[in-house]
């Protein structure tokens, strides 16, 4: 079926950074001075001996356990194309598509975002909002650094089932849907970023031009084509291989285990700086725990520390380390600005009878 592009392509968008603490390309990441690893793997010691608690990003407002219940549900790709992309301002990045997020922003203060995120996140002057609104309108560094990885380590998709979780923009989801992935399932907190950004972002890249991936330099955005293409087709059977779902972790795990399509463990789970809170530990463990394939990996990608908040990736490996039912390795320290670093997880069975170091997963 082919569709009629209605979207432009903003050859003169600006990147400068604004006071939500945004780097170029809508990057977000906290200016605070960078601390010694050792000294963050002191002070998660620490904060794991007391309590998995409280304490995202410097403007938050931490918040325990008064979350307003966000229950689950798929999201149905609609049958016409050209309204998903209606009046949409795509950019490039890493030879990916992606919806420009200020109109995005815009529209939904215009009536579009039934959640109301926007407006709250505008109010409330922060990013996060927690149990309201968990990021999914801006794409944060720790993506890219994933992006990177995958082709540093030459991390195979093809014929894999792949769950991007916590997906927001879902770049990592895209990349394993144009690198073979059999199937791929994104996941956001919230709807409306499942709805105004995730879905026409799948969209937009499921298109016949070829394989646009290969850029290794995420940071830069590629030139747009010349012309956009007045027609484009899907790529042969992409988009039946996506489903898309939204609510808590704890909730959208019974839904697919409950739902009567066909369903499979995940060979692979990607997520991107989903463990800023310390309150979301135990239903990502046990989200990851339930829907991972025994012989499955996770690559998780975080800052070493998130201010305001308290989380972070060793506070997180400590947890891991204490259910004592997956492995972890860090198989990437990226120094430049605030420490971040990609972590790779699987089930210590399946980790025992393994080689060590990075897996290639084919």
């Amino acid at each position: 079926m082919a569709f009629q592009f209605n979207f432009s392509i903003d050859e003169n968008e600006s990147n400068e950074p604004d006071t939500h603490d945004k780097t170029d390309l809508q990057l977000c990441s906290p200016k605070h001075k960078q601390e010694s690893t050792e000294k963050r793997k002191q002070t998660a010691d620490t904060v794991a001996d007391s309590r998995l608690g409280t304490d995202k990003h410097q403007d938050k407002t931490p918040s325990k356990k008064n979350f307003s219940f966000k229950a689950a549900k798929e999201h149905n790709i609609p049958e016409d194309l050209n309204k998903i992309l209606e009046n949409k301002v795509m950019e490039t990045v890493a030879d990916l598509y992606y919806i420009n997020m200020s109109v995005v922003e815009m529209m939904c203060l215009d009536g579009t975002d039934r959640e109301g995120i926007v407006s709250k996140s505008v109010s409330s002057h922060s990013d996060l909002i927690p149990g309201v609104y968990e990021g999914g309108l801006k794409v944060w560094e720790c993506t890219f650094d994933l992006i990177d990885y995958f082709a540093e380590a030459e991390i195979q998709f093809t014929n894999k089932t792949v769950l991007d979780l916590g997906c927001g923009a879902g770049l990592l989801g895209i990349v394993a849907l144009r690198g073979k992935a059999e199937k791929v399932h994104f996941q956001d907190y919230n709807s409306t970023v499942i709805d105004e950004i995730t879905l026409p972002n799948v969209v937009a890249n499921c298109i016949n031009e070829g394989n646009r991936m290969g850029s290794r330099d995420s940071r830069k955005t590629s030139k747009p084509p010349l012309k956009r293409p007045k027609k484009a087709e899907r790529l042969p059977n992409l988009l039946t291989n996506c489903r898309f779902f939204s609510g808590e972790w704890s909730e959208v795990t019974p839904l697919l285990l409950s739902s009567n399509k066909p369903f499979s463990k995940y060979d692979i789970i990607l997520t991107s700086e989903t463990i800023y809170n310390p309150d979301y530990y135990s239903a990502l463990h046990d989200t990851l725990a339930q829907l991972l394939h025994k012989n499955g990996r996770v690559y998780l990608a975080s800052k070493v520390h998130y201010f305001g908040v308290g989380g972070g990736i060793y506070l997180f490996e400590k947890f891991i380390e204490e259910r004592n039912v997956f492995s972890t390795s860090i198989v990437k320290i990226i120094d430049k600005g605030l420490q971040r670093c990609i972590m790779e997880m699987a089930f210590k069975d399946a980790s025992e009878n393994s080689t060590t170091g990075p897996s290639k997963i084919s």
